[in-house]
Protein backbone atom coordinates (compact mmCIF):
# COMPACT_ATOMS: atom_id res chain seq x y z
CA UNK A 1 0.00 0.00 0.00
CA UNK A 2 1.50 3.40 -0.79
CA UNK A 3 1.21 5.86 1.62
CA UNK A 4 2.58 8.90 -0.63
CA UNK A 5 -1.00 9.31 -2.09
CA UNK A 6 -3.41 11.72 -0.75
CA UNK A 7 -6.25 10.11 0.36
CA UNK A 8 -9.78 11.60 -0.23
CA UNK A 9 -13.28 11.40 1.86
CA UNK A 10 -15.06 12.01 -1.71
CA UNK A 11 -15.70 8.41 -2.68
CA UNK A 12 -14.34 7.88 -6.16
CA UNK A 13 -17.96 7.95 -7.73
CA UNK A 14 -18.88 10.84 -6.44
CA UNK A 15 -15.51 12.85 -7.35
CA UNK A 16 -16.98 14.44 -10.94
CA UNK A 17 -19.59 15.69 -9.03
CA UNK A 18 -17.73 17.25 -5.97
CA UNK A 19 -18.97 20.90 -5.73
CA UNK A 20 -22.02 20.60 -8.70
CA UNK A 21 -25.55 21.93 -7.81
CA UNK A 22 -28.05 19.32 -6.98
CA UNK A 23 -31.34 18.49 -9.41
CA UNK A 24 -34.63 17.93 -8.71
CA UNK A 25 -34.42 14.17 -7.30
CA UNK A 26 -31.40 14.37 -4.47
CA UNK A 27 -33.06 17.25 -3.25
CA UNK A 28 -36.62 15.60 -2.98
CA UNK A 29 -34.56 12.56 -1.59
CA UNK A 30 -33.28 14.96 1.26
CA UNK A 31 -36.55 16.86 1.78
CA UNK A 32 -38.40 13.15 2.42
CA UNK A 33 -36.09 12.22 5.16
CA UNK A 34 -35.94 15.64 6.66
CA UNK A 35 -40.02 15.66 6.96
CA UNK A 36 -39.83 11.92 8.25
CA UNK A 37 -37.02 13.08 10.91
CA UNK A 38 -39.55 16.17 11.57
CA UNK A 39 -42.66 13.73 11.80
CA UNK A 40 -40.46 11.94 14.30
CA UNK A 41 -39.44 15.19 16.16
CA UNK A 42 -43.49 16.00 16.38
CA UNK A 43 -45.21 12.33 17.80
CA UNK A 44 -42.20 12.23 20.45
CA UNK A 45 -43.18 15.52 21.36
CA UNK A 46 -47.12 14.65 21.37
CA UNK A 47 -46.22 11.09 23.35
CA UNK A 48 -43.65 13.30 26.00
CA UNK A 49 -46.78 15.71 26.80
CA UNK A 50 -49.00 13.38 27.33
CA UNK A 51 -46.22 10.92 29.47
CA UNK A 52 -45.79 14.01 31.21
CA UNK A 53 -49.63 14.76 31.93
CA UNK A 54 -50.11 10.97 33.08
CA UNK A 55 -47.31 11.35 35.90
CA UNK A 56 -48.94 14.51 37.29
CA UNK A 57 -52.35 13.03 37.14
CA UNK A 58 -52.44 9.23 36.21
CA UNK A 59 -55.99 8.51 38.04
CA UNK A 60 -57.56 10.98 35.78
CA UNK A 61 -55.60 10.73 32.54
CA UNK A 62 -56.98 10.57 29.32
CA UNK A 63 -54.68 10.84 26.21
CA UNK A 64 -55.41 14.13 24.53
CA UNK A 65 -56.27 14.45 21.14
CA UNK A 66 -53.84 15.63 18.25
CA UNK A 67 -56.05 18.61 17.00
CA UNK A 68 -54.90 18.83 13.19
CA UNK A 69 -54.48 23.13 12.84
CA UNK A 70 -52.27 23.20 15.88
CA UNK A 71 -50.25 20.05 14.88
CA UNK A 72 -49.73 21.15 11.76
CA UNK A 73 -48.57 24.59 12.48
CA UNK A 74 -47.03 23.07 15.64
CA UNK A 75 -44.84 20.38 12.33
CA UNK A 76 -44.02 24.06 10.50
CA UNK A 77 -42.57 25.51 12.94
CA UNK A 78 -40.00 22.78 14.13
CA UNK A 79 -39.89 22.22 10.62
CA UNK A 80 -38.68 26.23 9.76
CA UNK A 81 -36.52 25.73 13.34
CA UNK A 82 -34.61 22.16 12.20
CA UNK A 83 -33.90 24.03 8.26
CA UNK A 84 -33.01 27.29 9.96
CA UNK A 85 -30.58 25.73 12.69
CA UNK A 86 -28.87 22.89 10.15
CA UNK A 87 -28.39 25.46 7.57
CA UNK A 88 -27.15 27.90 9.41
CA UNK A 89 -24.64 25.62 11.28
CA UNK A 90 -23.12 23.29 9.39
CA UNK A 91 -25.27 23.67 5.81
CA UNK A 92 -26.60 20.40 5.40
CA UNK A 93 -29.81 18.59 6.95
CA UNK A 94 -30.15 14.94 8.10
CA UNK A 95 -31.58 14.62 4.52
CA UNK A 96 -28.64 16.44 2.80
CA UNK A 97 -26.11 14.44 5.07
CA UNK A 98 -27.71 11.21 3.63
CA UNK A 99 -27.74 12.63 -0.20
CA UNK A 100 -24.21 14.53 0.28
CA UNK A 101 -25.85 18.26 -0.29
CA UNK A 102 -24.95 21.28 1.27
CA UNK A 103 -26.93 24.21 1.34
CA UNK A 104 -24.57 27.44 0.45
CA UNK A 105 -24.50 31.22 -0.31
CA UNK A 106 -23.64 32.87 -3.25
CA UNK A 107 -20.55 32.66 -2.51
CA UNK A 108 -19.70 29.12 -1.51
CA UNK A 109 -20.20 29.77 1.56
CA UNK A 110 -22.32 28.77 5.06
CA UNK A 111 -25.78 30.55 5.14
CA UNK A 112 -26.21 33.50 7.74
CA UNK A 113 -28.58 33.03 10.11
CA UNK A 114 -31.54 35.73 8.88
CA UNK A 115 -30.84 33.93 5.06
CA UNK A 116 -31.36 30.45 6.61
CA UNK A 117 -34.48 31.15 8.35
CA UNK A 118 -36.08 33.32 5.51
CA UNK A 119 -34.88 30.31 3.21
CA UNK A 120 -36.60 27.63 5.99
CA UNK A 121 -39.50 29.88 6.30
CA UNK A 122 -39.67 29.95 2.05
CA UNK A 123 -39.53 26.03 1.99
CA UNK A 124 -42.22 25.42 4.61
CA UNK A 125 -44.56 27.49 3.11
CA UNK A 126 -43.65 27.37 -0.54
CA UNK A 127 -42.48 23.67 -0.94
CA UNK A 128 -43.44 23.52 -4.95
CA UNK A 129 -40.44 25.98 -5.52
CA UNK A 130 -38.29 23.23 -5.76
CA UNK A 131 -39.47 22.22 -8.84
CA UNK A 132 -38.05 24.50 -10.56
CA UNK A 133 -34.94 23.27 -10.11
CA UNK A 134 -36.06 20.55 -12.71
CA UNK A 135 -35.71 23.05 -15.59
CA UNK A 136 -32.57 25.21 -16.59
CA UNK A 137 -29.19 24.51 -16.12
CA UNK A 138 -28.54 26.28 -13.16
CA UNK A 139 -30.89 23.71 -11.05
CA UNK A 140 -32.04 26.67 -8.70
CA UNK A 141 -34.99 26.71 -6.76
CA UNK A 142 -37.39 29.25 -6.36
CA UNK A 143 -35.90 29.62 -2.96
CA UNK A 144 -32.66 29.53 -4.04
CA UNK A 145 -33.54 32.56 -6.74
CA UNK A 146 -34.62 34.51 -4.57
CA UNK A 147 -32.29 34.39 -1.65
CA UNK A 148 -29.19 33.76 -3.83
CA UNK A 149 -28.46 30.27 -2.56
CA UNK A 150 -27.65 26.91 -3.94
CA UNK A 151 -27.87 23.09 -3.05
CA UNK A 152 -24.28 21.36 -4.09
CA UNK A 153 -23.07 17.61 -4.01
CA UNK A 154 -20.39 17.92 -0.87
CA UNK A 155 -19.80 14.49 0.54
CA UNK A 156 -17.03 16.82 3.08
CA UNK A 157 -19.54 17.24 6.00
CA UNK A 158 -16.86 17.68 8.96
CA UNK A 159 -14.91 20.32 6.32
CA UNK A 160 -15.77 23.57 6.96
CA UNK A 161 -16.61 26.09 4.51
Amino acid sequence: MRTDEPVSIVPREAQPYQGRRAGLVSRSIAGVIDGVVVVVALLGGYLAVNGLRFLINPRGFRISEASPLPGVATGLLILVGYLCVAWSTTGWTYGCHVMGLRVVSRGGRRLRPIVALLRAVFCALFPLGLLLCAVGSQRSSVQDLVLRTSVIYDWRPGQPL
